[in-house]
């Protein structure tokens, strides 16, 4: 099966619709939503596993990381498929790794910022427009390609770190 595409710019409704094939593909794939972005997109978290040891892996915490969500959402396919297949994956018998490990994974913590940067997210909102606004402060950031975004309209010009890097 292919469900995950790889030569495409990913997005959250991509994403959703990826989660939603695979899971009624492999019932035994545990979705769940845990929160949502600042927009109201769903954050989801997928557990592969019913072990004692607990792996977490997440994607696309900054929105230029997008490719992080494809490179998950690819092993959680690879995952599944190996496990009804009884075949091991990377070397590793799927499962008996299923049985010992529980693997966490959130594939995209930050959807707003995927969709801006992969031009997803609609230029006439007030997201957008926030986006802009603060990028016009930060002319050597490149926007949107080049954007960390922040959606939420906070503005950190004047932002001060809370600890010295050394």
């Amino acid at each position: 099966m292919n469900v995950v595409p790889t030569n495409v710019l990913y997005n959250s409704y991509l994403l959703r619709q990826n989660l939603i094939l695979l899971n009624l593909t492999y019932p035994f794939l545990n979705l769940q939503v845990v929160g949502n972005s600042i927009l109201g997109k769903p954050i989801y978290v997928v557990k592969l596993g019913k072990g004692p040891n607990k792996v977490f892996y997440s994607g696309s915490i900054h929105a230029n990381e997008w490719i992080t969500s494809v490179l998950l959402m690819k092993f959680i396919e690879n995952y599944c498929d190996a496990y009804v297949s009884d075949r091991s994956l990377y070397g590793y018998p799927i499962k008996q790794l299923f049985n010992s490990t529980s693997i966490y994974i959130m594939p995209m913590v930050n959807p707003d910022g995927v969709d801006l940067v992969n031009g997803y997210l609609n230029q006439n909102s007030t997201a957008y427009r926030n986006a802009v606004t603060i990028s016009n402060r930060f002319l050597d950031i490149p926007f949107p390609s080049g954007w960390k975004s922040n959606i939420n309209g906070v503005d950190f010009k004047n932002y001060q770190p809370f600890c010295k890097v050394l």
